[in-house]
């Protein structure tokens, strides 16, 4: 496999056809080296249209929707970022390179070791990965301009939204397979959100994660 020719096609084939038309997102994919975040043994896939395994029955989200929600984030040079599952590190680096802080929270201890290390080999600075349990937010870093949830919720906890500063986005996955979809949230006042949904989709839910109210028979 020619590395480069098959960036070249994920990012023109893949991602600029699914409504990604930022240049700074596309020139980022090129600059960031996603097969440098893939466990080795999935390397050949790094640009398939597809999860890719982690550790412990995560996944790396599709490309496409890493470079969409990256776009709709906006996220600028002053933003403070929470990233709540760093899996591979790889969204957390792509964030970092528009942010001032990205701070990365991994529940599992050996997906924070392979983010950090990953992060580390890219020469990657501005990310902070933290061992916890992010599935309620993550008050230790109080309120942020950016927040990335990287793992799917059957119901969005208020706690996201508060932790958003005025002005603040958030882009999540919200339902349960087969009806999920990607929302950005922004928080316009002290107790207003406007949500819009962007696209529907599957991704692997997050650990922990708050589950709705379920009757029995």
């Amino acid at each position: 496999m020619n590395i480069e020719t098959a960036r070249f096609n994920m990012i023109e084939q893949q991602i600029r056809t699914w409504d990604v038309l930022d240049q700074s997102v596309l020139d980022l994919l090129g600059l960031v080296k996603r097969e440098e975040f893939v466990p080795p043994k999935y390397r050949s896939l790094a640009f398939a249209d597809m999860e890719i395994p982690l550790a412990h029955g995560q996944n790396m989200l599709p490309p496409k929707l890493e470079a969409r929600i990256l776009q709709e984030l906006a996220v600028m040079p002053e933003d403070e970022v929470l990233e709540i599952g760093a899996g591979s590190g790889y969204m957390a680096a792509l964030i970092a390179y528009k942010a001032r802080h990205v701070t990365s929270v991994e529940l599992i201890a050996e997906l924070k070791a392979f983010a950090e290390a990953n992060l580390a080999r890219a020469d990657i600075r501005n990310v902070t990965v933290v061992q916890g349990d992010g599935a309620m937010g993550f008050a230790e870093v109080g309120e942020v301009d950016v927040l990335m949830v990287s793992g799917s919720l059957p119901v969005l906890p208020k706690a996201f939204a508060e932790q958003l500063r005025i002005g603040g986005r958030m882009a999540v996955f919200v339902g349960d397979a087969p009806a999920m979809s990607a929302r950005l949230i922004r928080r316009t006042g002290h107790d207003a959100w406007e949500s819009e949904t962007l696209f529907e989709t599957q991704v692997t839910p997050l650990i922990n994660a708050q589950q709705p109210s379920r009757f029995s028979f």
